[in-house]
């Protein structure tokens, strides 16, 4: 499955929504007293009655494919009577659900990053609280658990959010996808250290001209995966949030010895014509396009295996001896691989979906997301209906999968691509279970190539954590000012530090006037709230 990282962006929603908690009844949000969180009489039943509601995922990069075009949603349309109607964000997230704000015209459900945001659209009577479904609809709190859904509550005790990718063990892909033919041609040699690492990229360069030699993928994000090389349990979560963890403190990312010495690295790949060129402007297709052709030597992203896998596919149909693998992630010399960690999974999981005062059925739609949530939902849209890539289920409920999931891999392949974005409440303990137990009876050249590299590598690889989740301010406050204000000279120096640096002396040089920057911005009273907001979450985690 793929787990999907991008960056986490700290949107501003909140003048708006500062304006709208004066309002009464919520009459902003499209009918308040319409909609309520009683859960009583019958069930829903999914599939008696048409079910249509409106779906905004709050991301630049995030369009909704056209519900009904796949086989996975095509059935649920025909067998569930459900109908999504997307609403796109145009490229501008944040301006999107600000327009829709003022119009009035929420749409029924929101797809977006726990967090400040949440709060602020909950503080304003613009939410509908959940709790009064999960008894009913149980699949949510069977799988995700109380714990999980406890971490998930708002302030006022209530549940709010449905996770996506919750999890009660290690998940994720991050991590390095090597090209085979292009390894082995050149004797297959170590790839272990960091100092292997750079010794390929150049021999990489020197006998094959005309391809990348590390692909670092959208925004630069192979970059932070190299970062993690030069800590052990340093995840790149530390880079995104800022912060990284001393002692009982949160303490400056432009300091970490870590931030540091991978820029250097990465400043010295950039500057030698080892990393992608348009790192920080490339767009996702032509990423795509590289990997499918073989166009990249190394490959390194939080999620490159969605990416790997089908240009696997495609070249070893071509060629069996062509295709791609993974690495165990990249070390400094003298630190301990086992405690290197290129990514990180969550109790809570990626993001989560809310549902609105807009919607007329809130409860149908809460049905339904616990239908998709399930066993059955799962099933389908992870592997499309019963009768091509899995036919029946055994006593676990896992899918008994067919030879056709076997032999037709490029379909199936296909297919699970095609569902990617629309898995908003992925359950990640049955759907890995379900595939692991099936895929752990095949020998391994007969393995899907994502599932064999995530339990041979990138489960093993991604840290736990689940304690430092909503460590953001929300955006009115003052460490939500000052929080943007540092991200703004966060970013700038990453990539100046990547591209522009002509030694060095001079990524620590641009390091150090970004911290000494940011704390002219109020950078330690953020670090302050970070580290307040990080130890509430031990306590609750105890």
């Amino acid at each position: 499955m793929n787990y999907w990282k991008k960056k986490t962006m700290l949107s501003s929603l909140s003048v708006l929504l500062v304006m709208i908690l004066g309002l009464t009844g919520c009459s902003g949000s499209g009918g308040g007293e319409e909609s309520s969180s009683t859960a009583e009489g019958e069930p829903v039943t999914l599939g008696t009655d048409p079910l249509n509601f409106s779906f905004y995922g709050h991301y630049d990069w995030y369009t909704m494919p056209v519900w009904g075009e796949d086989l996975a949603s095509k059935w649920i349309q025909e067998n569930k009577k459900v109908t999504v109607e997307p609403i796109s964000s145009g490229g501008n997230a944040k301006q999107k659900l600000s327009t829709m704000i003022v119009s009035g015209e929420l749409p029924d459900v929101i797809w977006l990053e726990r967090g400040a945001d949440v709060e602020k659209l909950r503080a304003a009577g613009m939410l509908v609280p959940l709790d009064d479904y999960l008894d009913k609809y149980p699949n949510l709190k069977k799988w995700a658990g109380e714990s999980t859904l406890d971490m998930l509550r708002s302030s006022d005790g209530k549940l709010y959010q449905f996770p996506n990718w919750y999890t009660t063990q290690p998940n994720g892909n991050a991590g390095y996808v090597v090209n085979k033919k292009i390894y082995e041609d050149l004797g297959s040699p170590s790839l272990e250290t960091t100092d292997d690492f750079y010794a390929y990229l150049k021999l990489v360069k020197e006998k094959y001209p005309d391809v990348v030699p590390f692909e670092v993928g959208e925004k630069a994000d192979g970059v932070d995966i190299l970062i993690t090389a030069f800590a052990e349990n340093r995840p790149y979560l530390f880079n995104t949030m800022m912060a990284v963890p001393n002692g009982d403190q949160l303490t400056s990312i432009f300091k970490d010895p870590a931030f540091r010495e991978g820029l250097q690295l990465a400043n010295k790949l950039y500057q030698e014509g080892l990393i992608t060129q348009d790192a920080f402007t490339q767009k996702p297709e032509q990423i795509e396009q590289k990997i499918r052709n073989g166009q990249v030597a190394v490959y390194a992203a939080s999620s490159p295996t969605e990416d790997g896998a089908i240009g696997n596919a495609i070249l070893s149909a071509e060629d069996p001896g062509a295709g791609y693998f993974m690495v165990w992630p990249i070390h400094k010399q003298g630190l301990d691989k086992n405690k290197v960690y290129p990514g990180d999974y969550k109790q809570q999981g990626w993001n989560v979906s809310v549902i609105t005062q807009s919607a007329k059925n809130p409860e149908a739609i809460f049905a339904f997301l616990d239908w998709m949530t399930g066993p059955e939902g799962q099933r389908i849209i992870m592997w499309g209906p019963e009768g091509t890539f899995w036919d029946g289920v055994d006593e676990d409920e896992a899918p008994l999968f067919t030879e056709k999931y076997l032999t037709d891999t490029k379909a199936r392949d296909e297919f699970m691509h095609s569902t990617v974005d629309l898995q908003w409440v992925g359950n990640t303990v049955y759907v890995d279970k379900s595939k692991m137990k099936f895929e752990s009876t095949l020998p391994p050249e007969k393995q899907n190539w994502e599932s064999r590299w995530q339990s041979e590598i990138t489960w093993k690889t991604q840290y736990n954590a689940t304690e430092f989740t909503n460590l953001d301010p929300a955006g009115d406050s003052d460490e939500g000012i000052v929080a943007q204000s540092v991200l703004d000279i966060y970013e700038k120096a990453f990539a100046s530090a990547v591209m522009s640096a002509k030694s060095a002396d001079e990524v620590l040089a641009v390091l150090d006037k970004a911290e000494a920057d940011a704390q002219q911005v109020g950078y330690d009273r953020l670090l302050k709230y970070k580290t307040d907001r990080w130890q509430e979450n031990l306590s609750k985690l105890k």
